[in-house]
């Protein structure tokens, strides 16, 4: 059933307004952010041991995606249920760990429960919280001030804007960590090494390129040349000199403007017209960055080099889409 215009208004006017009150909440939230904040990154980054993200109800779906967070951009963390944590998994924690609880009012009493025995173990406390003089933030080494002016529910009592303060605090640790500890976009492979993204951080030009590159001297003509590309099946032709060293290379494009210029090109070598100055990437290069040289300059093909510089293979952009990195 299609909503009537006064529906739809009202629909539009709802969504706009918890938006609104939610991005007012985490700027006010980053105008309050202190040294606390400081202090907080530092504990972690001393701890021997991991972060575990604790909290009930909403507040746990938010500990959850922290602790998927924290893990994935190089802070070794799990989540434990503040319930199950009371009745066997407080197991799971140790002396060495960092122990993050989350809860809005900071008097649940299933986090209050395990804070004296996380703390008697010798573990460090991190709350965040709506409510500094609550007494989960007064047992805190360190507390971080999550408290929001009103909920984006029109009854002020469904925990929305709170819990976006909440997850928007934990994904600022993520990334204050993430940067103290130098983690970068390999490292970050590693933990992503399936589908799209693993594809697109872990896949270097040496894994898409061909190694069989169709090849000719400059003194070659363009009939024998040509039959030699064509059977290459890349598009293109590198064209080597007496060392072996990478001349120039030569393309449909290449043939289509020569024909142009030149008409009959039967008795014409390729080193005529060869382009002289070809694209190249390092064999080592991620094969994003070859995706990203092709479209920048506009070229279908590209020729890898070693380390040395030497011919190592060459690729076109039907190699990068086979490999899926596009």
């Amino acid at each position: 059933m299609n909503p009537t215009a006064a529906q739809e208004t009202r629909a539009l006017d709802m969504g706009r307004q918890v938006l609104d009150i939610e991005a007012s909440a985490l700027t006010a939230l980053s105008s309050r952010l202190d040294a606390q904040f400081a202090h907080a990154v530092a504990l972690i980054l001393e701890s021997r041991g991991r972060v575990i993200v604790c909290g009930i109800g909403k507040s746990g779906h938010v500990g959850r995606k922290i602790a998927a967070t924290f893990a994935s951009t190089g802070t070794p963390a799990y989540f434990v249920h503040a319930a199950e944590a009371v009745h066997g998994d407080l197991g799971m924690i140790t002396g060495d760990d960092v122990l993050i609880a989350i809860s809005n009012s900071g008097e649940n009493d299933e986090l209050l429960t395990v804070v004296p025995l996380v703390k008697r173990q010798g573990g460090r406390l991190i709350a965040i919280t709506g409510n500094e003089d609550s007494s989960l933030a007064k047992e805190a080494d360190v507390h971080l001030d999550a408290r929001v002016a009103q909920e984006a529910c029109p009854l002020n009592l469904a925990p929305t804007a709170s819990t976006t303060a909440a997850l928007a605090l934990g994904d600022a640790l993520a990334v204050a960590l993430l940067d103290a500890r130098g983690f970068g976009a390999e490292d970050f492979a590693r933990s992503h090494p399936g589908g799209a993204l693993g594809r697109k951080l872990l896949t270097h030009v040496s894994d898409v390129m061909r190694t069989d590159v169709p090849a000719v001297a400059p003194m070659a003509l363009i009939p024998a040349a040509l039959a030699v590309m064509t059977k290459g099946g890349l598009g293109m032709l590198v064209i080597e000199d007496a060392q072996h060293g990478i001349a120039g290379i030569f393309t449909d494009g290449d043939l289509r403007r020569a024909m142009e210029q030149r008409g009959d090109l039967r008795q014409v070598t390729i080193g005529e017209v060869m382009n002289r100055t070809p694209r190249t990437i390092l064999a080592s290069r991620l094969a994003v960055e070859a995706v990203q040289m092709m479209e920048t300059s506009r070229i279908n093909q590209l020729v890898a080099l070693d380390a040395q510089g030497k011919l190592a293979g060459a690729l076109n952009m039907h190699d990068l889409f086979r490999a899926k990195v596009v």
